[in-house]
């Protein structure tokens, strides 16, 4: 994976838009769900390609910074070597001067050279630095992306079931309105009614009965009575 690749991947998920793909499923639950496993999985492989990348600047750096060490180091042999060329040569000694000068011709070279590579490898360096930063700072917006998501997905099951507690309340409130008891209390209080109706009718109609009844004895007691004055009067 290159570093393109990297920082490309990294943007591209730093920036999603959670609720456009939230609002674009049809399971937003689930689509979290995978989304969290996701950034949790690209979270882990772009901290592997980053420590990679990072690594390789940390080894840029100290391979510059061994390029600068040796460029002082040879700076400083080539002034030793003049300098006893010069005693050497200050002393008569012509010959081994020029071997002292001969040697810091060569620590010179050997300077140059360290500075050259120190030289080359500070542009890359440097565009490398610019390069980890951004990643850096692409790996803190996905791990704060990975919470949101996070945050989406507790708030959005808090508010499912939320939801489904309050759908199952008007269910059990519509069916105790569509099976009210009290319906059935008012239909037994009518039949009870009924009943009691009834048996006031059948006393009503008893009660007619034996005063008729009474009625009759008294009317048979008149008769009696008439039928007995009227032979009283005959026998007289």
């Amino acid at each position: 994976m290159t570093k393109q690749t990297i920082l490309g991947r990294v943007a591209q998920l730093a920036k999603a838009n959670i609720n456009a793909l939230l609002d674009q499923a049809e399971d937003p639950q689930k689509m979290l769900d995978q989304l969290i496993r996701e950034y949790t999985n690209n979270i882990a492989e772009a901290e592997q390609a980053v420590a990679s990348t990072i690594g390789n600047l940390r080894l840029m750096e100290q391979d510059h910074k061994e390029d600068v060490e040796a460029a002082g180091e040879w700076g400083g042999k080539a002034l030793a070597a003049s300098r006893k060329a010069d005693e050497l040569r200050a002393s008569g000694k012509g010959e081994e001067a020029d071997t002292f000068d001969n040697l810091a011709k060569v620590a010179l070279q050997r300077q140059l050279q360290s500075e050259r590579e120190a030289r080359t490898a500070e542009p890359t360096i440097a565009a490398q630095t610019q390069v980890v930063d951004k990643l850096k700072s692409g790996l803190d917006q996905m791990k704060a992306k990975l919470g949101e998501l996070q945050a989406k997905r507790d708030e959005l099951v808090a508010r499912a079931r939320s939801a489904q507690a309050q759908n199952q309340m008007m269910d059990a409130a519509k069916n105790i309105n569509v099976l009210d008891p009290t319906s059935e209390l008012n239909r037994f209080e009518d039949k009870v009614r009924r009943e009691e109706a009834k048996a006031m009718g059948k006393e009503e109609l008893a009660a007619s009965s034996l005063d008729a009844q009474f009625e009759q004895l008294d009317a048979l007691g008149d008769s009696a009575e008439i039928e007995a004055r009227l032979a009283a009067l005959k026998a007289a």
